[in-house]
C-alpha cells in the first residue's frame, strides 16, 4: 500500500478529496500500527512512521469515506506507573469523526482475564502487611485480540450543503430549553415513519418540528448525542445504556441514532437535522460528557485513550498510578491538567460548532472540568481557554454546576461566561407547591432570578437555568403522582435513583380513577409549569411533561430503552382530553412569557428602595420595579414572610419599570403582571390591590379554571383563588 508521510495536524482522519490524512496523538507509544478493514473483516496494517510533538502521521491516498480503521499501539504495559499499552487491541481514534458498530463484551476487550478479575484487583492494592511500593505481581496480560468485539472509526466525507443556513442566535433571556432525548422522543410518535422513529430524521421530521414550534421552545437540548458505549452488563440483563452518559468518541454522532447507515452517514444525517431546526428558528444544545470515558476504572476495556496514552488522558490517584481518580461515580476523570486532554476537548467543542452547527452545550457534571487539581476552581485552565476562544465563547455554555467529589456542589460558583442548571430552584419550588414550611422567602429569590446565588459575581438572571424537572428523577407527572420512587424494572430491588425526591402523590400513590385526586394533580402539574415559565431566568422543559409523560414512579430510567421512558403520544388516536388540556396550558404559558419581555428581564429587579415613604403608592411614579403584597392587596412585611405556615403571596411585575433597551434602542414598556399564588390547601380570597397599581386587571391564566379568562376585577374586588392554584392578571402600560 503506498503510504505519504502526512501531516500532524489535525488530529484525525481527514479526507481531502483525493486521501487521508491520519494523525494519533500517543507520548508513549514505542510503536503505531494503523489498522485498515475491508467489507469482509480482513484487516491490513500499516506502519505509521512519522512523528512530529509525539503525534504519529500517515498520509494514505486513495483512501477516503467509509474507510474503516483503527489503531494498535505498542508500548509499556505497567499498570503500577500508569502505563497500559496493549497492541492486542484494537483502538478507536479518539478524533473519529464516525464509529461503527458496538462492543460485545467479550474477553478480548480488557487486558485481563475474568478469571484474573479479583487477582487484578488486588495486584494493584498492597496487601496487608507489605510495604507500600510492593504491590503483588499483576497477573498475565491478556492478549487476544479484540478486532471483531469492538467499535471502529469511518473516514466521512466532511462536505455538506448547508444552504443557508444560520444559527437563530436566540438572546438567552428570551430563550425556552426543551431537554430532549433523539430515541425516546420520536420512537412512539404515530406520524414519523417506523423506519425513521429513535433517529436524528425523526427529530427532524416535519411532525415532530411543529410540536415544538406550536409549544414555543426555542432551543432543542438534546440528551448525549456524542458516540457511547452500550454496557454489556445491561445489555445481559436485557437493559442498555438509554441516557447515553458513557461517551467514546468526542466527535462521532452515535451510530444507534442513524436512520441511513454507520459509515459516516450518521453525519450527514445529524447536519440534516441541525439544518431543518434552525429553519424552524430552534437552536440545538447538546449535553456533552466530557468528564470521563467508558472505559471505566482499572477493570475496565481497553476501547481508546487507555491503551493510547493512559497516564496523558485520564487523572490517576496519586501515588497509586494502577487506580484512577473518580469523581464523576463512572470509574474515571479525565486529566484536566493535560494540555492533550483540553486540546481535546476544545477541539470537539469547536467540531461540533463550526461543522455540526450546534448553538451551545450543557456540560454534564462540569464541577470535574473545574478541578485541575483536586478542588473546584472557577480559574482553573479549562475556563481560562473557553473565554479566550473566538467560537467556543460565543455560544451557549451551561453547566451542571456539580459533582460527586469533595466540594463538587457549585451552583453560582462559575463565572460569567457560563449559565447553570439551578438545583436550588428545583428543589424550593418543588418545596413550596407540596406545602413545606418556610420556603416564601427562598421562593421570592428563586421567582426572581437568584440574584442570591448569582448576582455577586456580575452575572444576571440569565445565569440560572431554571427546571422542575430533568431526565434524572421523576417525570413532571410523576412528581404528583408518587412519593416513593418504584425503580424495580432497573434490576436493583428498588436501590438505586434519589430517594428524597419531594414529590407529592396528592394522596394516593400511582395511577387513580379517583376524580378528585386526578384533579388536584392536574393543577399541580400547571401551577409548576406556570412557577417555572413565569420566574425570571431561563426556564428548561423535560420533554413530555407537557404531555403528562409517565415512567410509572421510575425515577432513574437511565436503563429504560422501552416505553417506560419514550414519550407517549396517544397513538393513532392522539392524547386524552386531560392530556391535550395540559398540552394547550403549557402552549399558553410559554407564549405568554415569549410575548411579555417583564417576564424575562435581562437585569435583576431592584425592588422598593429603603429610603421609600411607609405606606402604599399613590400613583404609577411610585411603583417599584417588583412588589409583594399579600391576600389583602397590601405591602407584606418581615412579619409576613417570616411565618413557617406562609404559603401564599401577591407578586406585582412592573411592565413600565424596565430598564432595558430594545435592539433600535427603544425603551422596553410592557404590560404589567400581578401573580396570585396560593400554595395552601385551602381556597382564600385575594383583594386586587389600589388603584395606584392599575384601574382595572385582565385575567390571562388560571392553573384551576374557575375563573374565566378575559375577566376583568377592578381596585379593592376580591378573587378567589383555589387551594393549590395559580391566577394571573395583567394590565396595559401606564405610560
Amino acid at each position: 500500500m503506498q503510504t505519504w508521510p502526512g501531516h500532524p495536524y489535525p488530529l484525525g482522519a481527514t479526507y481531502d478529496g483525493t486521501g487521508t490524512n491520519f494523525a494519533l496523538f500517543s507520548e508513549i507509544a514505542e510503536r503505531v500500527e494503523l489498522c485498515l478493514f475491508d467489507d469482509d473483516g480482513n484487516e491490513t496494517r500499516v506502519d505509521v512512521e512519522e512523528i512530529d510533538a509525539h503525534v504519529w502521521h500517515v498520509y494514505l491516498p486513495g483512501k477516503g469515506p467509509g474507510t474503516r480503521y483503527g489503531y494498535r499501539v505498542h508500548g509499556p504495559y505497567d499498570p503500577a506507573n500508569g502505563h497500559r499499552c496493549n497492541p492486542a487491541k484494537l483502538l478507536l481514534d479518539p478524533y473519529a469523526k464516525a464509529i461503527e458498530g458496538q462492543i460485545d463484551g467479550d474477553e478480548s476487550l480488557f487486558s485481563y482475564r475474568f478469571a484474573d478479575a479479583d487477582e487484578v484487583a488486588q495486584a494493584v492494592e498492597p496487601a496487608e502487611g507489605e510495604e507500600d511500593d510492593a504491590p503483588p505481581p499483576a497477573p498475565p496480560l491478556n492478549d487476544d485480540d479484540s478486532a471483531g468485539h469492538t467499535m471502529m472509526s469511518v473516514v466521512i466525507n466532511p462536505f455538506f450543503d448547508w444552504g443557508h443556513d444560520r444559527p437563530p442566535n436566540r438572546d438567552y433571556h428570551d430563550s425556552v430549553i426543551y431537554e430532549a432525548h433523539v430515541k425516546g422522543m420520536t420512537m412512539l410518535h404515530p406520524d414519523v415513519p417506523d423506519e425513521l422513529r429513535g433517529t436524528y430524521a425523526g427529530m427532524a421530521h416535519p411532525a415532530v418540528i411543529e410540536h415544538l414550534v406550536t409549544l414555543g421552545v426555542t432551543a432543542v437540548e438534546l440528551m448525549p448525542v456524542h458516540q457511547f458505549v452500550n454496557d454489556p452488563t445491561l445489555v445481559e440483563k436485557g437493559l442498555s445504556n438509554y441516557w447515553g452518559y458513557n461517551t467514546i468518541g468526542f466527535f462521532a454522532p452515535h451510530n444507534g441514532y442513524a436512520a441511513y447507515g454507520t459509515r459516516g452517514q450518521q453525519v450527514m444525517e445529524f447536519k440534516t437535522m441541525v439544518k431543518a431546526l434552525h429553519e424552524a428558528g430552534i437552536e440545538v444544545i447538546l449535553d456533552v460528557v466530557y468528564n470521563h470515558t467508558a472505559e471505566g476504572n482499572h477493570l475496565g476495556p481497553t476501547l481508546s485513550f487507555r491503551g493510547i496514552d493512559n497516564k496523558a488522558y485520564y487523572r490517576l490517584v496519586d501515588g497509586d498510578e494502577a487506580h484512577y481518580f473518580d469523581t464523576t461515580g463512572t470509574g474515571n476523570s479525565l486529566l484536566m491538567r493535560s494540555p492533550h486532554v483540553l486540546q481535546l476537548i476544545m477541539d470537539s467543542l469547536r467540531y461540533w460548532v463550526t461543522e455540526m452547527h450546534v448553538d451551545g452545550f450543557r456540560f454534564d457534571l462540569a464541577a470535574t472540568l473545574a478541578r485541575q487539581f483536586h478542588e473546584v476552581d472557577r480559574l482553573s485552565a479549562f475556563f481560562d481557554i473557553v473565554q479566550q476562544d473566538p467560537v467556543i465563547s460565543q455560544v451557549k455554555l451551561i453547566a451542571e454546576p456539580w459533582d460527586l467529589g469533595d466540594g463538587g456542589y457549585q451552583v453560582g460558583g462559575f463565572p460569567p461566561l457560563w449559565t447553570e442548571w439551578n438545583g436550588r430552584y428545583r428543589d424550593t419550588v418543588r418545596d413550596f407547591w407540596r406545602g413545606e414550611p418556610s420556603t416564601l422567602p427562598e421562593l421570592a429569590s428563586r421567582l426572581t432570578g437568584s440574584s442570591d446565588l448569582y448576582e455577586h459575581g456580575g452575572r444576571k438572571p440569565i445565569a440560572s437555568i431554571n427546571f422542575v424537572t430533568a431526565h434524572d428523577g421523576f417525570t413532571l407527572n410523576d412528581l404528583v403522582s408518587y412519593n416513593e420512587k418504584h425503580n424495580e424494572a432497573n434490576g436493583e430491588d428498588n436501590n438505586d435513583g434519589e430517594s428524597h425526591n419531594r414529590s407529592w402523590n396528592c394522596g394516593v400513590e400511582g395511577p387513580t380513577d379517583d376524580p378528585d385526586v386526578r384533579s388536584l394533580r392536574a393543577r399541580q402539574r400547571r401551577n409548576f409549569f406556570a412557577t417555572l415559565l413565569l420566574s425570571q431566568g431561563v426556564p428548561m422543559l423535560a420533554h413530555g411533561d407537557e404531555i403528562a409523560r409517565t415512567q410509572r414512579g421510575n425515577n432513574n430510567g437511565y436503563c429504560q430503552d422501552n416505553e417506560i421512558t419514550w414519550m407517549d403520544w396517544g397513538g393513532e388516536e392522539g392524547l386524552d382530553d386531560e392530556r391535550a388540556a395540559l398540552l394547550d396550558f403549557a402552549r399558553r404559558v410559554v407564549w405568554l412569557r415569549r410575548d411579555h419581555p417583564v417576564l424575562h428581564r435581562r437585569r435583576f429587579f431592584v425592588g422598593r428602595q429603603g429610603g421609600a415613604e411607609p405606606g402604599m403608592p399613590e400613583g404609577p411614579d411610585d411603583l417599584p420595579d417588583i412588589e409583594w403584597l399579600d391576600i389583602t392587596g397590601s405591602r407584606m412585611d418581615q412579619q409576613d414572610w417570616d411565618h413557617a405556615y406562609a404559603r401564599t403571596v401577591m407578586v406585582f411585575l412592573n411592565g413600565d419599570a424596565i430598564p432595558e433597551q430594545d435592539r433600535r434602542g427603544e425603551p422596553i414598556v410592557d404590560d404589567s403582571f400581578l401573580l396570585l399564588l396560593n400554595a395552601h390547601s385551602e381556597e382564600l380570597d385575594f383583594t386586587v390591590p389600589p388603584a395606584a397599581y392599575g384601574e382595572s386587571w385582565d385575567v390571562v391564566l388560571d392553573t384551576d379554571g374557575t375563573v374565566d379568562v378575559g375577566e376583568v376585577l377592578q381596585p379593592g374586588e376580591t378573587v378567589s383563588v383555589t387551594g393549590r392554584s395559580v391566577i394571573v392578571l395583567t394590565r396595559p402600560p401606564l405610560r
